[in-house]
């Protein structure tokens, strides 16, 4: 049986957005609601719609800065967007429909005119999605894992080099030539700013690929990458990894879906710097750490507080006073050489703002 379709519903009046709700509820949809732009906007990072409704004059971020913001995220981009508003000004309505918005819904809208709206954009992007091959989005969800394989399998262990703990693997504007990938190891991906400040974009271990965006768009590495810890890297030419792009659709498919996940993680940090306290943050970065430990089979943190300062982007400092904290208040417990061992993760995620 084909699920309910997801709308992401926008609006900061009460009346409106419950009167909607309730609508869409009982027209068949799985509705979930946002109060304003900015939530709406972490909304449909974790809600992922099929379609969004969304108001334009709201305080702090309107609609048309939250459609803006979602025409850049690649997972949210080809949602359909219409928007509500009770302005009919021309001027308005062509600055929305430039952003990419699909259509305009006056308020107060007739009940039938908004669903016969909803339907009509629903049926486009299915019919896109069938002549394009696609079924729901099966073709992006292929198996990464079984893709990795398969990329890794035409490379042998000649086209590894080891790297020391804090050797830099390539550095900003450096020309890349080759995909990377990590057999063994730990890297920190680094952004520095015109001050010369370091901010680290990403922590990445064993089985994680780096450099591919970069080496997409136009082999120039737009980041530094340094050595956490003695590491094994895998370098795969940059030829070889086009040709295989070009000529294996399932690979070609996974590395959409896998640059599309990598840009979603960097773009929900961004937005947590913008709006999380600092205590937020920390326990949001332990959180991503002490994942990718379990994941590889193991129980606990490894990571310079510099590092991880970097991380959350504060002041190293106020990493040690929270860490500090966060022990006291049984979510962490901090071992010998400064090892990091996740108690209540429940907490960490639950962390009040």
């Amino acid at each position: 049986m084909e699920k309910n379709k997801k709308i992401l519903v926008i609006e900061d009046n009460e009346d409106v957005r419950e009167n909607l709700k309730e609508l869409l509820e009982l027209s068949g949809y799985d509705v979930e609601i946002a109060v304003d732009g900015k939530q709406g906007v972490i909304r449909a990072l974790q809600f992922v719609p099929d379609l969004i409704l969304c108001d334009v004059m709201m305080p702090e971020l309107d609609g048309f800065g939250v459609l803006r913001i979602m025409s850049n995220k690649p997972e949210l981009m080809r949602i359909p967007f219409i928007f509500l508003t009770a302005k009919t000004d021309r001027q308005d309505v062509r600055k929305g429909m430039n952003l990419g918005a699909d259509d305009y819904i006056v308020k107060p809208f007739d009940d039938v005119e908004l669903l016969e709206a909803i339907e009509t954009r629903l049926k486009k992007v299915a019919q896109l999605k069938t002549d394009m091959g696609f079924e729901g989005d099966n073709l992006l969800m292929e198996n990464i894992e079984a893709s990795k394989k398969m990329l890794l399998d035409n490379f042998d262990d000649r086209a590894s080099k080891h790297f020391r703990k804090k050797e830099i693997i390539y550095e900003q504007g450096e020309t890349l030539d080759f995909l990377y990938y990590i057999r063994k190891g730990k890297v920190k991906i680094i952004k520095t700013n015109e001050e010369g400040k370091d901010f680290v974009l990403d922590i990445l271990i064993e089985g994680e690929f780096f450099g591919y965006m970069d080496l997409v768009e136009n082999g120039v590495s737009t980041e530094t990458v340094v050595a956490m810890e003695a590491s094994e890297i895998l370098q795969i030419p940059k030829d070889g990894f086009q040709k295989m792009l070009c000529n294996n659709r399932v690979i070609s498919a996974s590395f959409i879906k896998y640059l599309a996940i990598s840009i979603k993680e960097r773009e929900e940090k961004l937005l947590h710097l913008a709006y999380d306290s600092v205590r937020r943050r920390v326990a949001s970065a332990l959180l991503i750490l002490h994942q990718k430990s379990e994941n590889q089979g193991k129980k606990s943190i490894v990571i310079f507080r510099e590092d991880l300062a970097g991380y959350v982007g504060t002041a190293k400092e106020t990493v040690i006073r929270t860490l500090s904290d966060f022990k006291e208040e049984g979510y962490i417990d901090i071992m010998e050489r400064g090892i990091i061992k996740v108690v209540d993760a429940k907490g960490l995620e639950e962390m009040p703002n």
